[in-house]
């Protein structure tokens, strides 16, 4: 159903005073919400400062007793001593019983030191007999100082006199239920100390009167909303033992419970030791809401910190009804308010916009005319406020419009005619055209790319192709990611995958297309047909080999046909003297041998080899090449110095080849060192595009006449060479698209730098 303005208008207004007045009633909400909140804050931090003050003034009553009953201990400890025999050997404990009842004490025990431990070894209380002390903390200080200087000198608790020590009170380790009072007297007349110990019901009153429990009661009496008040021990509060309702097996001393006084009931554990946490370490106050046994409450942690004493930590737990209460019977009262004023100003609204509508009417009339095409529509501007200059914008937007849509109309057509002007030239070139998005699917393909990939459009349109090889994809995938990141690169000859499988030789250049900001929206790549191309370059090789070879062969004819000199001579005079020298024969082998040579390194040269092209670490192939001549190298007195680089030098390349190259590098510096030295190898990053492989010899070096024709077939400097090697070498690192180098000076050695390309930019065969 459609609104009238007046209608929208008046709704308008009215859904502004709602949403001004529903406003008004969250800010209302939250402001007394949190004023509620931080009031009982307050009224918890002051509940928990008088239960600490309590707690301090009883301090001192209970210091005073202790005092008593440590007072008492200690004539207790030093009649015992008068009355005991200073061997505990001589000591049974049904003596003790009698002698405690004398002294008017619950108990005496005698402990004894071991190797590693202080235990009771007599007492009148059977499960006292054997109870270990090494892990009562200061207590097992406070005895082994006694033992050793007759007093207690560094623990801080307790009374300290001579010969005498007496613990604060404490809960019995072997009965748990109790609460005692200890008294330890060491004369150094004895081998034991004596432990007199008061047990009994005054002791467990007393600790009831002296602690803040009664406090509490009182407070929760006189405000009902606090439903419990507890006192925390941070050290020992949220560990392995401690249970769901405070009590700790392991942790029951007055000193380490973890629940020093009042009680757990409306526990969460994991966030009360979170709170507890977080109040001791930054000394400030921690509240939080939350839902405990299906009750919400408000529960804070409030840091308590006596001088000379440990700090702990109170909780108060607060019903959250007492703050919801309040701030709901303010809602009530500021919603019924609200639907008043709302009912007002609906009333109200709807008479004033129709008064305000009424011109508006009829500009709606005149814009729906020029909606549907009648530009000759004007209005009658009555008035000069903002309707009336609206009136007048109209119809001046109305008379452009006019305009504007006639141009409009003439730059279609020209658009539509450039656009099949460009379909046409794309269809009709040579080069395979297709686009893609950043994800590889394709969205548009020319006719040449059907005809060279042999898809149709309606196949390859809104797929991802598979047009690259397995073995490619690696370095397909680099290429994309470095178009993404803005780099511009040029074509690259690979090959691809025709529709039926089949391999085709390809140029292919990729370039991103952007949009206004600059972002890569997709990517256009043009790929041309190389295989004839390629083909006839090969053909070019072979007959440029051919024609090196026929220029080699008078060379080879001419090298070959001294030592066949040689051998002539020394056959033609064995065959008249008829004698065999072994002289002649060891030279005519070695002429034989050069002769091999030769022709084994010419056929290098001119003999076709299969090339199998594959991604190797240099470092692994030079390792190899070292192998094979550390041997030689060791006959002429030579180390091998490396310096490679830490990640792996990846190429692409034909592993035999390569290492054909380095046997001859190497073999040539080591031969150019006959008094023995160092061959300084090095494998490091030329470019972010090429590795280097730098090989320097301390060797003669190259004389400066000759370095320039290093390469030609031979042109050595070496009496037995033929420069051949040389020669395959850098028709080897051509074949890989690299580039071979050679810096020499006469006397002082040679460097060879061999730059090849990494295997993201290598050759593909």
């Amino acid at each position: 159903m459609l609104l009238s303005i007046k209608t929208k208008l008046s709704l308008m207004m009215s859904l502004s005073v709602l949403f001004i007045l529903l406003l008004n009633i969250s800010l209302n909400y939250y402001t007394t919400q949190e004023n509620l909140r931080q009031d009982s804050e307050s009224k918890m931090v002051m509940t928990a400062t008088q239960i600490a003050i309590t707690l301090e003034q009883t301090d001192f009553s209970s210091r005073y007793v202790d005092g008593v009953f440590g007072d008492l201990l200690h004539v207790a400890a030093k009649n015992a001593a008068k009355m005991l025999d200073p061997d505990i050997a001589n000591i049974t404990n049904e003596e003790l019983v009698k002698l405690s009842e004398e002294l008017g004490v619950t108990h005496i025990s005698l402990l004894v030191e071991t190797d590693d431990d202080i235990v009771v070894a007599r007492s009148t209380d059977a499960e006292e007999i054997g109870l270990s002390t090494r892990s009562w903390g200061y207590w097992y200080t406070a005895l082994q100082e006694l033992l050793m200087y007759n007093e207690v000198r560094s623990v801080k608790q307790g009374q300290t006199e001579k010969h005498f020590w007496s613990g604060p009170f404490e809960y019995s380790t072997a009965r748990p239920e109790f609460i005692s009072k200890w008294g330890y007297y060491y004369d150094g007349k004895r081998n034991y100390i004596i432990d007199p110990y008061i047990r009994s019901t005054d002791i467990q009153d007393f600790i009831k009167i002296s602690s803040p429990d009664i406090v509490i009661e009182q407070t929760i009496k006189t405000n009902p909303n606090i439903l419990e008040v507890t006192g925390i021990n941070p050290d020992t509060f949220g560990n392995m033992f401690m249970e769901k309702d405070g009590t700790d097996r392991v942790h029951f001393k007055l000193r380490n419970r973890p629940i020093k006084f009042g009680t757990y009931s409306y526990g969460l554990l994991e966030e009360d030791q979170a709170a507890v946490k977080e109040t001791v370490t930054t000394n400030k106050n921690v509240v939080f809401v939350s839902t405990v046994n299906g009750k919400k409450v408000m529960k804070s942690f409030i840091p308590i910190k006596i001088e000379n004493k440990a700090p702990y930590v109170i909780s108060i737990v607060l019903d959250y009804d007492a703050i919801s209460s309040v701030v709901r019977e303010q809602m009530i009262s500021l919603a019924a308010i609200s639907l008043v004023l709302l009912e007002i100003v609906i009333f109200g609204s709807y008479i004033v916009a129709a008064y305000f509508t009424k011109p508006i009417q009829a500009i709606l009339g005149t814009v729906n005319e020029v909606a549907d095409g009648n530009f000759d529509r004007r209005l009658e501007v009555t008035s000069r406020d903002e309707l009336g200059q609206l009136s007048g914008r109209i119809n001046a937007m109305t008379s452009n419009l006019g305009h504007y849509t006639s141009q409009l109309k003439q730059m279609v057509d020209e658009n539509q005619s450039v656009k099949e002007y460009l379909e046409s030239v794309i269809n009709q070139t040579a080069d395979a055209i297709h686009t893609t998005d950043i994800h590889g699917t394709i969205i548009s393909v020319n006719k040449a790319f059907e005809q060279l990939y042999g898809w149709k459009s309606h196949e390859a349109i809104g797929r991802r192709l598979e047009l690259v090889p397995a073995e490619l994809k690696d370095e397909e995938r680099e290429r994309w990611r470095r178009l993404r990141a803005g780099e511009r690169l040029g074509s690259v000859e690979t090959v691809r995958l025709r529709k039926d499988g089949s391999i085709i030789e390809v140029s292919i250049s990729t370039s991103p297309i952007q949009d206004k900001m600059g972002n890569i929206t997709s990517m256009v790549s043009v790929s041309r047909d190389v295989t004839e191309r390629n083909r006839m370059e090969e053909l070019l090789r072979q007959s440029e080999k051919l024609t090196t070879v026929g220029q080699l062969a008078a060379g080879v004819a001419h090298e070959i046909r001294n030592p066949l000199t040689t051998l002539r001579g020394f056959l033609q005079l064995q065959q008249q003297t008829h004698k065999v020298n072994s002289e002649h024969i060891s030279l005519m082998l070695s002429e034989l041998d050069r002769i091999n040579l030769i022709v084994s390194e010419f056929l290098i040269l001119a003999k076709p080899q299969a090339v199998c092209f594959q991604q190797k670490d240099l470092r692994d192939i030079m390792n190899d090449v070292i192998s094979l001549l550390s041997s030689q190298a060791r006959l002429y007195d030579i180390e091998f110095s490396f310096h490679y680089m830490n990640e792996p030098a990846l190429v692409h390349c034909e592993e035999n080849q390569l290492k054909q190259v380095f046997i001859n590098v190497i073999k040539n510096a080591v031969e150019a060192m006959p008094d023995g030295g160092y061959v300084t190898i090095e494998i490091a990053p030329h470019s972010p595009q090429q590795v280097a492989v730098r090989i320097i010899d301390q060797g003669e070096g190259i004389p400066e006449d000759l370095l320039p024709h290093v390469g030609e077939p031979f042109i050595t400097s070496k009496e037995t060479g033929t420069g051949l090697g040389l020669m395959v070498s850098q028709r080897i690192i051509q074949g890989h698209q690299g580039i071979l180098e050679i810096e020499s000076e006469e006397g002082l050695g040679t460097t060879v730098t061999i730059l090849l390309p990494t295997a993201v930019k290598s050759i593909t065969t």
